[in-house]
C-alpha cells in the first residue's frame, strides 16, 4: 500500500465531532422508542392481556438497534481520541529517550541491532539477546498503555500498579492492632500484635504478532510507532478483558469470577459474597429491582461512594425493560457522546466477557473495583523482529508482562440469578 493511499485511509477512519455527535442522537431515538414500546407491553401485562407478538417482537428489535446504536457510538469515539504520534518526539524523562527511539526505528525498519543493545545497556535496562526481543521507546509503552486503559472495561476502573519484578507482593493486616478506650490514669495493657499475611500478583506473559510488508517498513514517512500501537491495542485489550473477569491464574491474570463465592451472609475473607435474585435464570417477577438495591447496600459506604455495575450488553439490554416502583427506568443512558450508562445511579462498565442471565449465572458484579481488583503491569514492552517465519511479510512478536487478582475481598459483590 502506497503512502499516499495510507494518508486517505487514516484520514477516512478518523470521525468528525458531527459524525459522534450524529451517532449520539440516533442512539438516544433508539431509546425513547424502545422505552415507548416497552409501555405498551407493559400496559398489556397490567391489563391481564397477554403481551401482543408484534409488540415483543418490536421491543426486541429496537432494543437490538439501541445496542447497535451504542457500539456505533463507541467505535467512533475511539477512534476520535485515537491521536497521531509524533515522528521524532521523545520524553523527557529518560536522557536516552530521542536516541532510543531513532536506533529502535533502525531496528524495526531494517532488522539493525548493534546501537540498540548498547542504547539499552547504557539506560541500564535488563538487556537481553534477538530471542528476547528488545524494549520499545517509552513513549511507545506509555501509548499502548493508554490505549488499553480506553478500549479495556476492566482496567479503566481497576487500580494499576507498575513494577519492575515478576511477583508483586501485598501484605495486609488479617486482624489489625488491638485498641480501646482508658480514663486519663488508667493503666494501659500492652495491645496485641497484628497478623499479617501477603497477596502474591505474578506477572504473566500476552503477546501479539502484527505482520509487515518490506515495503511499509521501507516507507519512512509511515510512523512505527503508531502503527505497532494500533495493531497490538485490539489483541492486548481482549486476551486481557477474558482474564481479569474469568482467568484461571494459570499463565494468566487470576479474574474475579475466579474466586470461591458464597452468600452474602455468610462472606469472610477470600471469598466474594452475593446477593440472589430469587428466581433461577432471572430477577423476580414481582420486584425485580430489588435484588440490585440489596446489592448497592451489601457494600459499606466507603466502597458503595466509587462503585461500578459490571455486565455485558445482553444483561443490560434486559435491565433496560425493568422501571422502579414510581413508574421510573432504572437504566438511564449517558447523557452525552462518551458518557457512561448508569444504573440506579451507578455507571455501569460495559464487559462482553460477563456471563449471559442463566440459572445460577453471576452475571452482574458491582463494588469498588478501583479498591478491590488490582491490575499489576510489569515494565517494559518488547518486540522481536522476525523477517524469517512468513516471508514476504516482516513479522513482530509483540510481549508484555502483566498480572491480576481481587485485593480487598470487601469491595466487590455479585448478583446470582438463583434462588437463593
Amino acid at each position: 500500500m502506497k503512502i499516499d493511499d495510507l494518508e486517505k485511509k487514516a484520514v477516512s477512519e478518523t470521525p468528525s465531532s458531527l459524525e459522534v455527535v450524529d451517532a449520539f442522537d440516533d442512539f438516544m431515538r433508539s431509546f425513547e422508542a424502545f422505552k415507548e414500546t416497552n409501555d405498551e407491553r407493559l400496559a398489556q401485562l397490567e391489563n391481564q392481556v397477554s403481551v401482543d407478538v408484534l409488540t415483543e417482537e418490536k421491543m426486541n428489535r429496537i432494543n437490538h438497534s439501541v445496542d447497535e446504536q451504542k457500539r456505533r457510538m463507541d467505535d467512533l469515539l475511539l477512534k476520535a481520541r485515537r491521536p497521531v504520534l509524533s515522528s521524532n518526539g521523545s520524553l523527557s524523562g529518560s536522557p536516552f529517550a530521542g536516541e532510543h527511539k531513532q536506533v529502535w526505528n533502525a531496528y524495526m525498519r531494517a532488522g539493525e541491532t548493534g546501537n540498540l543493545r548498547q542504547i539499552e545497556g547504557k539506560a541500564l535496562s535488563v538487556t537481553s539477546d534477538p530471542d528476547g526481543g528488545y524494549l520499545v521507546p517509552e513513549q511507545t509503552e506509555v501509548e499502548i498503555g493508554r490505549r488499553l486503559a480506553e478500549i479495556s472495561p476492566i482496567r479503566e476502573i481497576s487500580s494499576v500498579r507498575q513494577v519492575s519484578s515478576t511477583v508483586y507482593k501485598k501484605p495486609f493486616s488479617t486482624n489489625g492492632a488491638a485498641t480501646g478506650w482508658v480514663g486519663e490514669t488508667d493503666v494501659r495493657p500492652q495491645t496485641s500484635t497484628p497478623t499479617l499475611a501477603e497477596l502474591q500478583f505474578p506477572t504473566m506473559e500476552l503477546y501479539a504478532m502484527p505482520a509487515a510488508t518490506s515495503t511499509l517498513l521501507d516507507d519512512s514517512a509511515v510512523n512505527i510507532d503508531q502503527w505497532i500501537a494500533e495493531e497490538v491495542q485490539t489483541v492486548f485489550a481482549e486476551q486481557e478483558g477474558q482474564a481479569f473477569v474469568a482467568g484461571d491464574g494459570v499463565n494468566k491474570p487470576r479474574g474475579f469470577l475466579n474466586y470461591t463465592n458464597v452468600a452474602d451472609g455468610s462472606w469472610s475473607w477470600g471469598n466474594i459474597g452475593y446477593i440472589a435474585t430469587g428466581t433461577a435464570g432471572g430477577f423476580d417477577a414481582t420486584s425485580p429491582g430489588d435484588a440490585m438495591i440489596d446489592a448497592i447496600y451489601a457494600l459499606r459506604a466507603g466502597y458503595r461512594a466509587n462503585g461500578h455495575w459490571v455486565m455485558n450488553r445482553r444483561t443490560q439490554a434486559e435491565i433496560r425493560k425493568i422501571k422502579d416502583a414510581d413508574g421510573n427506568y432504572i437504566w438511564h443512558p449517558g447523557t452525552q457522546p462518551g458518557g457512561k450508562a448508569s444504573l440506579m445511579n451507578f455507571p455501569i462498565a460495559e464487559s462482553e466477557d460477563m456471563p449471559d442471565i442463566a440459572a445460577d449465572s453471576m452475571s452482574i458484579a458491582f463494588g469498588d473495583f478501583n479498591r478491590g481488583y488490582l491490575i499489576v503491569d510489569r515494565l517494559g514492552v518488547r518486540v522481536l523482529r522476525d523477517p524469517f517465519t512468513a516471508k514476504p511479510y516482516v513479522l513482530f512478536y509483540t510481549t508484555k508482562r502483566v498480572g491480576g487478582g481481587v485485593q480487598d475481598f470487601e469491595a466487590i459483590k455479585f448478583l446470582k440469578f438463583g434462588i437463593s
